[in-house]
C-alpha cells in the first residue's frame, strides 16, 4: 500500500513513513490520526530534526480521471498514488436541465422579460464550469499534499497528443519528432479514438496494427484521418483493396469506419482545452513545474514494462522518470469528485414546475450529509457515510442510527473515497 504521511507537532511534514512503523507509532501513543483520507498521522511529542526528502508531485491530466503520484527522484520509490474521478459530465448535464427549465418557463409567457442576446461578456482565459471543474480539483489535491509531505518540484503531461506531427509525418526541426516516440504519439492516439479494438473485428484480446484506411499502394496518406487498428488477420486479409470492397457485405460497419474516421475525440478536446489554464496555476504555486508528452509517458511506461494505469503513467510522466520505478504493493486512493451539493432551493418536474423545497440549513446537530461516521449501537458497529434527516435518525448503510451512538472520522469534503 501507499505510504502513511506524517506530521510534525508543528503540522510540519516529515518524511512518510510504512504502515508497519505507522501502526507502532499508533499503538505506542507516540502519534494521533490527523486526516483518514489521504491517511495521515500527527506526533504527539517533538522528535529529532531529520532530513526530509524531497518529493515530485506527478500529474496525468484527464477528462474523466486524473492519475497523480508522488515520487522519489533519488530512489526511484512511489510513495504515494491516487485516481481521482472528475464530475465534469455531471456538470454539463446540470447545466442543460437547467437551461431547459429557465427556457421553458420564459415561452409560457407566465411574465413578461426583457430578451437578452448577445449582451454577456466573459473575461479573457473563460473556461466553462464542466472544464474549470477539472482544473479545480487539481489545483485542491495539490494543494493538499504540499501541506502533507515535502514536495519540491512537479511534473505533468502537457501534449497528449502531438496533432501537427500526425498531420505532417515528415516534419523536422525537433529531434523527438524525428525518434521513437513519433510512433508512440500515433499509436497512442487511435488506441483513444478506437477504443483498443480492431475496427474491422471488433476484437480486443490480440496485438492491433496501425491500418490505412485508403491504402497508400492507390493514393492513400499518413494523415490521422485515414489511420485506424486492425488485428493482423484483418490487416492481412484487406491488404490493399478499398474499404468498400473489403466490407461490401459489412454495410453498417463500413458506415461506423467511415464516420469515427472524422469524428474528433470529445476527451482530448477537454484535455487540450484545459491543459494551459492548469500548467499556468501549478506555475503560480512558485514550484518548478516539468512537461512531457504522452507519447513520452507510454514510452516510459513500455521501457519499464507497467501496466496501464492512470496513476501509473502519471509516475511516468516527464523526463525526470527515475530508471527504476519502485512500485512494490502499492494500492492507489480512489477518489471520486461529488461537490458539495447544489444551490436549487426549489426543484422542479420535467415540466419546470416545483415540487420540492430545499432547507436553507446544511447541517444538523453538527452532522452533514456525507460525513463519515463510526456507530457502536446496541444492535451492531456500522462504519461509512450517513444522510442526515431534520430529526435526531440519520441513515447509515439503509438503517436509522441515532447520533448519540456516532463518532465522527472524517468530514464531508466534496469527495468521496475508496
Amino acid at each position: 500500500m501507499s505510504q502513511v504521511f506524517l506530521l510534525d507537532t508543528t503540522k510540519k511534514p516529515l518524511n512518510p513513513v510504512h504502515p508497519g512503523e505507522a501502526r507502532r507509532l499508533l499503538s505506542q501513543g507516540k502519534a494521533a490520526v490527523w486526516r483518514r483520507f489521504p491517511f495521515t498521522i500527527i506526533l504527539k511529542t517533538d522528535v529529532v530534526e531529520l532530513v526530509v526528502h524531497p518529493l515530485r508531485l506527478k500529474l496525468d491530466p484527464g477528462s474523466r480521471t486524473t492519475g497523480i503520484a508522488l515520487v522519489n527522484d533519488a530512489s526511484g520509490q512511489v510513495v504515494f498514488a491516487a485516481e481521482l474521478s472528475h464530475r465534469g459530465q455531471a456538470i454539463k448535464a446540470s447545466l442543460d436541465d437547467r437551461r431547459v427549465v429557465r427556457r421553458s418557463r420564459r415561452r409560457r409567457k407566465a411574465r413578461y422579460r426583457k430578451a437578452r442576446w448577445q449582451n454577456r461578456r466573459v473575461p479573457k482565459g473563460w473556461l466553462p464550469p464542466s472544464l474549470f471543474s477539472r482544473i479545480a480539483n487539481v489545483l485542491t489535491w495539490v494543494k493538499r499534499l504540499s501541506r502533507l509531505c515535502a514536495i519540491t518540484a512537479m511534473s505533468m503531461e502537457l501534449v497528449r497528443f502531438d496533432m501537427q506531427l500526425m498531420e505532417n509525418p515528415e516534419i523536422t526541426g525537433v529531434e523527438y519528432q524525428q525518434g521513437t516516440l513519433m510512433g508512440f504519439e500515433v499509436r497512442e492516439y487511435l488506441l483513444e479514438k478506437w477504443g483498443r479494438t480492431c475496427a474491422y473485428c471488433g476484437a480486443t484480446d490480440r496485438p492491433l496494427q496501425v491500418e490505412h484506411i485508403h491504402p497508400r499502394a492507390n493514393g492513400g496518406t499518413n494523415r490521422i484521418s485515414n489511420l485506424t487498428l486492425a488485428c493482423e488477420k484483418c490487416n492481412t486479409a484487406k491488404g490493399t483493396q478499398d474499404i468498400r470492397v473489403f466490407l461490401k457485405k459489412k454495410p453498417i460497419v463500413l458506415e461506423k469506419i467511415l464516420v469515427q474516421a472524422r469524428r474528433p475525440l470529445k476527451d482530448a478536446a477537454a484535455v487540450n482545452a484545459t491543459r494551459w489554464a492548469l500548467l499556468d496555476r501549478l506555475k503560480a504555486t512558485g514550484l518548478p513545474v516539468e512537461t512531457g508528452s504522452g507519447g513520452l509517458t507510454k514510452f516510459h511506461r513500455f521501457q519499464r514494462k507497467m501496466a496501464k494505469t492512470h496513476w501509473g503513467d502519471a509516475a511516468c510522466v516527464g523526463k525526470s522518470t527515475p530508471e527504476v520505478l519502485k512500485i512494490d504493493q502499492i494500492h492507489p486512493l480512489l477518489i471520486r469528485a461529488t461537490g458539495h451539493g447544489r444551490r436549487q432551493m426549489c426543484v422542479t418536474d420535467k415540466f419546470g414546475f416545483p415540487k420540492q423545497h430545499k432547507g436553507r440549513k446544511g447541517t444538523y446537530l453538527g452532522y452533514r450529509t456525507g460525513d463519515m461516521v463510526k456507530a457502536v449501537t446496541p444492535k451492531g458497529t456500522f462504519q461509512g457515510r450517513i444522510a442526515i434527516r431534520y430529526r435526531p435518525s440519520f441513515i447509515l448503510r439503509k438503517i436509522d442510527i441515532h447520533p448519540k451512538y456516532m463518532r465522527r472520522l472524517h468530514r464531508v469534503d466534496g469527495y468521496e473515497y475508496r
